[in-house]
């Protein structure tokens, strides 16, 4: 369990390794992601802003209460809303990118599916599909928020136990959604579909919690996101491979 799970981060950081193998092709995924950063972003500050009065207003009822208390109360309350703000601010950015960019990742996928040696691995399900995935991605963003949030409340524990749940929530959508395209592409849906995500969570979660971690770094959410696609089709390839569910997989089954 424990090496599948480092066996799915490592397939990031080969992701990464294309910023070197084709810095220019990694460059175009730069564009989509640069240009959603700013806007989530500016929403989030903006959120930060207003935070204060947006829980004195949901708070009334607190007024007539100890101003120790009272300030407790809201500085729980905030810090919850600018947790749950963190992870949906992850997920947005991410469905967002993906559906703007879908031109410039499908490069970076293909060429990624080339290099592992599936010169026609499918195409993909186009914008339409993207946009019906991102739509699923921020819906699922947003359940992750308010589990994040009641999680938060639980007295003592409640702030790192909202981070683990945040982190591991938010890393395995991320981890289906980016693995998604190498599996839309061969039109695998289903219980084919299930049973390739079934036998390995492990590796799905390492990937999606080292996506998510690079993710929260200042910044770094746009310079992940191409190697983030690059290594995703790492993954999924890996796993395909595994089951013959691609033409090299199937070629290394027949050798054997």
């Amino acid at each position: 369990m424990i090496g599948q799970f480092f066996s799915g981060v490592s397939a990031l950081f080969q992701g990464f390794g294309y910023w070197k193998k084709k810095p220019h092709l990694m460059l175009l995924g730069l564009i989509p992601a640069l240009i959603v950063f700013l806007l989530v972003g500016a929403a989030l500050v903006t959120l930060l802003f207003f935070v204060d009065d947006l829980v004195e207003w949901a708070t009334p009822w607190a007024a007539a209460w100890d101003e120790v208390w009272r300030n407790i109360l809201r500085i729980g309350f905030m810090t919850l809303i600018v947790a749950g703000g963190v992870f949906l601010s992850i997920t947005t950015f991410t469905a967002i990118t993906l559906t703007v960019g879908d031109p410039f990742y499908e490069r970076i996928w293909l060429s990624v599916e080339r290099d592992l040696g599936d010169e026609n691995p499918g195409e993909g399900l186009g914008l339409l599909a993207a946009a019906r995935g991102s739509l699923w991605l921020v819906g699922m963003g947003i359940l992750a928020a308010i589990v994040v949030a009641i999680v938060g409340v639980i007295p003592l524990i409640g702030s790192v136990a909202a981070a683990v749940v945040g982190v591991t929530l938010n890393g395995t959508v991320l981890s289906r959604e980016l693995t998604g395209r190498a599996l839309d592409a061969r039109r695998l849906l289903g219980e084919q579909r299930a049973s390739v995500i079934r036998g390995n969570r492990a590796q799905l979660l390492g990937f999606g919690v080292a996506t998510q971690l690079c993710f929260m770094v200042p910044g770094g959410a746009v310079f992940t996101m191409p190697a983030a696609v690059a290594g995703s089709t790492v993954l999924a390839r890996r796993l395909l491979d595994e089951r013959g569910l691609t033409r090299a997989g199937s070629a290394a089954s027949a050798e054997q």
